[in-house]
């Protein structure tokens, strides 16, 4: 394997919502060995995303009184240079007191990943923001599945994982035009008896917001997550593995973790929806309920918020043990995932293409730990 540059790219994401001119050091104009640039983002008066090595982010870090954390980064390059992924980034996001601005991101920035499953927290804050338009409310029955909004979330609808197969427009079509006994093979339990965890629901709540909006679920996702959050290298198509369905809700986002370290902002100081219903959105829904966490096994209480997964007292995990039980976010069988931990007040996101194994069972939960414990000493 290729041995990865110490000098891999560095992005510092910096806000200075006062306004005025940033000096940027040593970083303009850039050295042959990285870039800086510069993007205007919505919401923020002025705002810079910077791109450099190593050694320039070294010299950079006392403009902006952001603190060294320049061991850190080495840290993570010394932990993950080993790692048989072939391409991968990272982002993290430190919010007590704001220590790495708005964010560190190290790695393949611009690299285009496809999301799986880590597309559905995308696809339920599309959802989140269509409740607060008033499309619809969280316990009203969607029509003529006679099951919520809240219970498709949060995987209590009762429905199947899929379709006993790869999810096509055939089977939607069936579940939403067809009487009711056509409609009972796609239901595996009655609604909050089990945490199912359910491909199928999420393009059913995809396709029942595509027929309240009037556009296609993916226009609504560009036109309420995407754009709003100058997340540009980001876009939703049909599931990139072909079995979780057409809209691609369920797992049909490709994105760069330049774009996610975006969407892990508005998961720490949301901008799209209120602060109350991303806490609701972010705390377990309807109970506990047993059910089946896709890559661990049976779990006496699998939380589930809405479209997010809880940590709650799950064990073993794929977030870290100094990860705190109110952990909040999801991962993806492509070999990505993100978390929010309310308490230790970090957010981290990690995009990778080896997918989900034995060896991510192992060495994410490392480097979560790796972060919090940087952050805690």
């Amino acid at each position: 394997m290729q041995r990865r540059c110490s000098c891999r790219a560095i992005m510092l994401v910096v806000s200075c919502p006062g306004g005025g001119m940033v000096d940027a050091g040593g970083l303009n104009p850039p050295d042959s060995r990285g870039s800086c640039g510069f993007e205007s983002r919505p919401g923020y008066a002025f705002d810079v995303l910077i791109s450099c090595t190593t050694r320039q982010y070294r010299a950079f870090l006392g403009e902006f009184k952001v603190g060294s954390h320049l061991d850190l980064v080495e840290m993570l390059e010394h932990e993950m240079r080993p790692w048989p992924v072939p391409h991968w980034g990272v982002s993290i996001i430190n919010y007590a007191g704001n220590q790495l601005g708005d964010g560190l991101v190290i790695g393949e920035s611009e690299y285009s990943f496809a999301l799986a499953s880590v597309s559905k927290p995308i696809s339920a804050l599309a959802a989140l923001v269509a409740y607060e338009e008033g499309l619809f409310l969280l316990d009203d029955l969607v029509d003529p599945l006679q099951v919520s909004w809240r219970e498709l979330l949060s995987h209590a609808s009762g429905l199947a994982y899929d379709s006993h197969g790869a999810v096509a427009e055939s089977d939607l079509e069936s579940l939403f035009g067809s009487d009711g006994p056509a409609r009972e093979r796609y239901f595996s339990r009655s609604p909050r008896r089990r945490r199912i965890y359910s491909n199928l629901g999420f393009e059913c709540m995809a396709y029942a917001l595509a027929r309240e909006a009037g556009i296609p679920f993916a226009r609504y996702v560009q036109e309420a997550i995407f754009d709003p959050l100058g997340m540009r290298s980001s876009s939703m198509g049909g599931d990139v593995f072909a079995t979780a369905g057409p809209s691609g809700a369920a797992a049909g986002v490709v994105s760069t973790v330049a774009d996610m370290s975006k969407f892990m902002q508005e998961l720490v100081s949301p901008r799209l929806v209120s602060d109350a219903t991303l806490g609701e959105a972010s705390r377990c829904q309807l109970g506990e309920l047993a059910g089946l966490l896709p890559g661990y096994g049976g779990q006496v209480n699998n939380a589930w918020g809405l479209g997010f997964e809880i940590r709650d007292s799950k064990a073993p995990h794929w977030s870290g043990a100094l990860n705190s039980t109110a952990t909040f976010g999801h991962f993806g069988q492509s070999g990505t995932f993100i978390w929010n931990d309310p308490v230790a007040q970090i957010a981290l996101c990690f995009l990778g293409n080896r997918p989900f194994d034995e060896f991510a069972k192992s060495a994410w939960p490392s480097l979560s730990d790796l972060v919090i414990s940087h952050f805690e000493a």
